[in-house]
């Protein structure tokens, strides 16, 4: 297993503004999504990309290494320090300060994994994470954030990821398991659709409550997105997923990431089982 020590490289954007923050918490709230461009160096996203690769190809080679979210489409959940950039991606000014705008300043780190459509990969239904929480369906208050790194240049015939805009506070009783929304729903998400082609060292926040859905993969090529999945004090996301690393590799990163991080420290990492299996994506959209 690789066991990566904090790379200490650096962001190559530009300072993060007050109004940018803003506007990033404003997106977040009415279309659910919003993202920032060159957060990070193309060489930075390349040794990404390598990372993730060697990690998939680990999970690939044992049992519930990787989890399907559809034909030709895979979630792998990985620790932290499979990747050399992590203190960067964690540590970086515009993810903690949406992160703190959107949960507040005693958010915490919860999830770090990837989607990787292979070639093949065919339309997902229309879909949320997970269900709506209390606190969003009732006062319209975001809990929990993901945060999604390409590790290359998206292009139409990759299978780009679609979002129906400002659907996060979508509810009701025919949602299928709560995240699933019915037939009669999808012309309203295909009026709202946008779909995204992030270039390497961007970065995305969305709410995983907006509907959503990866799109066919007609091209020879795999496209690996990073998550890092944040929680609020009073989200719950935590119990789905495995986040751990040694105590070494915890001392060693910055405390203004220890201090979002509540997870177990170990003296060995062991394999990730995966456990955050979301049965209505596995078929495909039917």
């Amino acid at each position: 297993m690789t066991r990566a020590a904090p790379s200490g490289g650096r962001p190559t954007s530009t300072p993060v503004s007050d109004a940018e923050i803003a506007e990033a918490v404003r997106a977040l709230h009415t279309d659910g999504i919003t993202a920032r461009k060159a957060a990070f160096s193309r060489e930075w996203v390349a040794a990404l990309d390598q990372d993730v690769m060697a990690a998939f190809a680990e999970a690939r080679g044992r049992p519930h290494g990787a989890v399907g979210r559809g034909p030709n489409r895979w979630y792998v959940e990985i620790h932290p320090q499979a990747l050399r950039g992590f203190a960067e991606l964690a540590g970086h000014p515009w993810v903690q300060a949406v992160s703190a705008a959107v949960l507040g300043p005693d958010y915490r780190i919860v999830e770090v994994g990837f989607d990787i459509p292979l070639p093949g990969a065919v339309n997902q239904p229309w879909h949320r994470d997970f269900r709506i929480p209390p606190q969003t369906r009732d006062d319209r208050r975001l809990t929990s954030l993901a945060f999604n790194v390409t590790t290359v240049d998206t292009t139409e015939d990759m299978g780009p990821f679609e979002i129906a805009h400002g659907t996060q506070f979508d509810d009701g009783p025919d949602f299928e398991h709560g995240m699933f929304p019915p037939r009669s729903h999808y012309p309203r998400y295909e009026q709202r659709a946008v779909r995204k082609y992030p270039q390497m060292g961007d970065i995305s926040a969305r709410s995983a409550l907006t509907i959503h859905r990866g799109t066919t993969n007609h091209s020879d090529k795999l496209r690996p997105v990073l998550v890092l999945g944040v929680d609020g004090p009073d989200a719950t996301n935590a119990i789905q997923h495995s986040l751990s690393m040694t105590r070494d590799y915890w001392q060693a990163l910055p405390e203004s990431v220890r201090r979002h991080l509540d997870c177990p420290l170990v003296d060995e990492l062991v394999p990730i089982s995966q456990k955050h299996l979301i049965e209505g994506l596995v078929m495909g959209e039917a």
